[in-house]
Order: C-alpha cells, then structure tokens, then sequence
C-alpha cells in the first residue's frame, strides 16, 4: 500500500499595514469632482433614466399635444368667436400650464429613488451635496424645452404665428424653462418631505390646479369677479403667462419679466435651502 506524497504549502507572509498600502496605494487620490461637473453627472443620470425608459416621454410629447388640441377647438369658437383668433391668444398660456404641470414629476422621482434607497449610496459620495437635486433638476429641464418645442409645433401647424418672430419665441421658452427650474425645488422639498410618490403627486395636483386654471392661461382677467382678479394678481403663473405671451407677440414687457425673474430667485432660495436641510437630516 503507497501514499501519496504530501506537499508542504509555503508559509505566507504576514500582513502588515505596509503591505496593504503597497497593494492598495495604485497612486495618488484622484481629486474631488467641480460642483459642476458633479450636477452635469447627475443630470446626465436623469436623461440615461429617459434612455432606458423611453415612456418617460410622454408627459412632455403626447400629454402637451393632447392639450393643445382639446382646449383651442373645445374653447376657441365660445370665447374668441374662432379657433384661430383664440390659437394666437392661448398657445403661450397652454405651454406654460403644461410645463408647470410637469414639474410636479420631479418630487415624484426623488421620492421614487430615496424608497429605492439610491440617495443612501449618494450621501456616501465625496461631491458636493446639492448636486444630486441640481442634477434631477438639470434633467427635467431638457423635458421642459421639449415640450415648449413640440406646443409650438403643434401651434405653428395650427396657424400660430408669433408677431415677435423666432427671437420672441426663443426668449419665451427660455424664459419658461428658467422659471420652472426654480419652481421645481417646491416638488423636491415635497418629494423628501412625503412619504410615497402618491402624496407627492397628490399635493402637487393640489397646488398646481388653482394656480393654472385659476390664471389668464384661457381668458383675460378682467372678465373674472374682482375677488379672483385679486388672486390672479398675485399669482407667479399668471405673471409667468402674461410674460412669454408678451414675449411671443413682440412685447418686451420688463415688469412681468421682472415679476417672474424675482419669484424665480426666491423660489430657488427658499425651497431649495428647505430642500437641503432635508436632504441632510433624512
């Protein structure tokens, strides 16, 4: 009877903290990423989430052109007498209520990646902390200027015809796409403050039906009671709408774009600091 010979394994070094760092150490840290680059990262992350589900994009083709149409052919021939006399008059105020309208899906998806527990794994990154959100908000601004693009398509085939030309039209989206950047840090408050992406949607709807049918989007103001005439006064969306429909028909109005430009800035300081000291306790 024979036995295999044995092999003696060789005896391993013992590790030592000089020993890992030598393994670890490939060379030197790579350096802490711009909080520019850092918010384009993160945006481009919201428009790969696009990418991959390409249904994401039809609240901003589909849902606008839906819109467009129902409300100049059910509203024109009551109001205006004609669809197309009523076209020149409510295209800008459909772009800006279906814009806003949209802004609401930015609460919705932060919520959505802090039930994931994505936002754990981000609070672990060396970037600068407002990124992330700047990022959510640098993505849906893509989704806001296609669908300003694709209403005045749909408009133009229609027969809108901006008297302020393509400049006009061009600041009014401009103008649209910057306001509802900084409206959209309301919905990323709410959307670290709930607790489902239902109640985000729920009190967006909430807020967003009184200040968008509650405005001059489909008629002039001064057909309404004086106590919504007082609303309508004090109303960023109303200011908002008077603004780009200025703009579109060659009409540089400054105290509208003043109006909108001011409630813009203090949107994004109020909700936007109330949405990072959220974000850093949740």
């Amino acid at each position: 009877m024979t036995t295999a010979p044995t092999t003696k394994s060789p005896e391993l070094a013992p590790v030592t903290a000089e020993s890992l760092v030598s393994v670890l150490d490939t060379g030197e840290r790579p350096p802490r990423p711009s909080a520019l680059s850092a918010s384009l990262t993160f945006g481009w992350r919201a428009m790969l989430k696009i990418k991959h589900v390409p249904e994401q994009l039809f609240d901003v083709t589909a849902f606008p052109i839906m819109m467009t149409l129902m409300f100049t052919y059910l509203f024109g021939g009551a109001i205006a007498g004609s669809t197309g006399d009523y076209l020149q008059f409510v295209l800008p105020g459909i772009m800006v209520m279906s814009v806003i309208m949209i802004t609401m899906y930015t609460g919705v998806a932060v919520n959505n990646d802090i039930e994931k527990g994505v936002f754990d794994r981000f609070r672990t990154l060396s970037v600068w902390r407002p990124s992330t959100m700047v990022g959510y908000l640098l993505g849906d601004g893509f989704r806001y200027t296609i669908a300003s693009l694709v209403i005045l398509t749909v408009g133009l085939i229609l027969g809108f015809r901006p008297e302020g030309g393509a400049a006009g039209a061009a600041a009014g989206i401009v103008l649209l796409v910057a306001f509802s950047f900084a409206f959209s840090w309301v919905w990323t408050m709410f959307g670290l403050l709930l607790r489902s992406e239902k109640s985000v949607m729920g009190v967006s709807m909430m807020v967003l039906f009184p200040m968008t049918f509650l405005s001059n989007v489909f008629v002039d103001p001064r057909t309404m009671p004086g106590w919504l005439q007082a609303f309508v006064d004090v109303n960023p969306v109303a200011h908002l709408v008077a603004a780009v429909r200025g703009l579109m028909a060659g009409e540089w109005n400054a105290g509208e774009i003043t109006w909108v430009l001011v409630s813009g800035a203090l949107f994004t300081v109020v909700f936007g600091t109330l949405t990072m000291r959220l974000y850093n306790r949740k």
